[in-house]
């Protein structure tokens, strides 16, 4: 089948279709957008920027799959995306006093604190610095990582890596589990409530989702291609990874067997898995950084205090981390905004995931920007896909000369 799209691969002037908005003074950032999606194999996406807490930009181009046109509704699958936004959820309760990120996480999930966890802090699990990195057999095959109580039990019952006493070691996939068990316990209600009446309600936006409501599963889009790292098939890279010195942290942390099959699997969005299966769309996402990035308010209303939005941009750590092998200059659950610049602004922070989504928000220009989309790409790391960085230095500049 042959398709034709109906958005235009470059633009003179910032005319985008119905439905959409693009402010002028973003034409260049827009235009860089619509270039990225020239066929059904390269997927589609979606890009929505604030500034100073108001939307300025909110765009879509490209599929959602091989013959449906990404739409003004569509949702997609974002991976580590979505711890940002589990992140969010403890600053909010943080924020009410609910929870203190120099207390221990066991005065709030008592059976974390066995195998000598217990005084890792807040502050700690939310810098990568929990020692919980690997999900390599921690539990029994990869449908057990959609069963959140038997992961949150293995969490808790887990020995820490003693190197967490000297660096921080990214916990790709156990992190989301670690922030939604810590966040219901002290709340007293399901992690999935909290994520709708502390973000999704005060937001006004619906669309942040791990555990997909029936009714909304027709909006998400078809994520593709399968997930071959170096263009190897997952199993034959995960065996030889976890025995090479140099690489074991990042497939003890990211690679469990079956999880390239596990992603394609609908029933995944049952599930409660905030370290990878977040559901969000472009809008929704620069929604939630165009509060933090505007001192904690957008549309008038007051998102989070302005002392708990002064925290999140400092730097917890600045050791390289064991799992990545970098510096990531971890914040409170989130990255910087620019990992890819050799300079990087200080008041920027986000997430990022795997093929390229993500959100961050910058306090020295108020801006914040998100892009959303199902094209996966093969790399590993929350920084290697460097669409939205790329787009994001773009969005940045723009809002410096504002």
């Amino acid at each position: 089948m042959t398709t034709t799209s109906p958005w235009p691969l470059r633009r003179r002037t910032v005319r985008p279709p119905a439905g959409m908005l693009a402010d002028r003074r973003f034409g260049v950032l827009v235009d860089q957008f619509f270039r990225l999606f020239h066929d059904a194999g390269q997927g589609g996406g979606a890009l929505a920027v604030y500034l100073h807490g108001e939307p300025v930009v909110d765009v879509w181009a490209g599929w959602a799959s091989r013959d449906t046109f990404w739409q003004n509704d569509t949702v997609t699958l974002t991976f580590s995306t979505g711890k940002g936004v589990a992140s969010t959820v403890l600053h909010r309760l943080a924020g009410r006093g609910i929870i203190d990120y120099d207390a221990p996480v066991a005065q709030y999930w008592p059976e974390f604190a066995t195998a000598g966890k217990d005084e890792i802090t807040v502050r700690e699990l939310l810098s990568h610095r929990a020692g919980l990195h690997r999900v390599r057999g921690l539990v029994p095959g990869p449908l057990s990582l959609m069963d959140h109580g038997l992961v949150s039990g293995a969490l808790a019952a887990a020995t820490p890596d003693r190197r967490r006493l000297k660096a921080p070691g990214y916990h790709a996939v156990t992190f989301g589990s670690l922030v939604a068990e810590l966040t219901a316990r002290a709340a007293g209600k399901h992690f999935t409530d909290l994520v709708r009446t502390e973000i999704a309600e005060p937001l006004g936006v619906k669309e942040f989702w791990y555990e997909v409501p029936p009714a909304e599963r027709s909006r998400i889009a078809r994520t593709f291609p399968h997930i071959n790292p170096f263009g190897v098939p997952w199993g034959a890279t995960s065996f030889a990874m976890a025995r090479l010195p140099g690489l074991r942290n990042v497939a003890d942390a990211g690679m469990p067997a079956g999880f390239d099959a596990l992603v394609r699997n609908p029933a995944i969005h049952d599930s409660v898995m905030p370290g990878w299966n977040g559901v969000f769309s472009a809008r929704a996402l620069a929604r939630m950084y165009g509060a933090l990035a505007n001192g904690g308010t957008v549309g008038g209303a007051e998102f989070l205090p302005p002392d708990v939005v002064a925290q999140l941009s400092q730097v917890q750590t600045t050791a390289r981390d064991y799992v990545l092998g970098i510096p990531m200059n971890w914040r409170l659950g989130y990255h910087a905004g620019m990992v890819a610049r050799r300079r990087q602004p200080s008041n920027t922070f986000g997430h990022y995931g795997l093929g390229g989504s993500g959100a961050f928000a910058d306090a020295d220009t108020g801006l914040s920007i998100a892009f959303v989309t199902n094209r996966l790409g093969n790399m590993l790391t929350p920084i290697a896909d460097l669409r939205l960085p790329k787009l994001g230095s773009t969005a940045l500049a723009i809002a410096e000369r504002l």
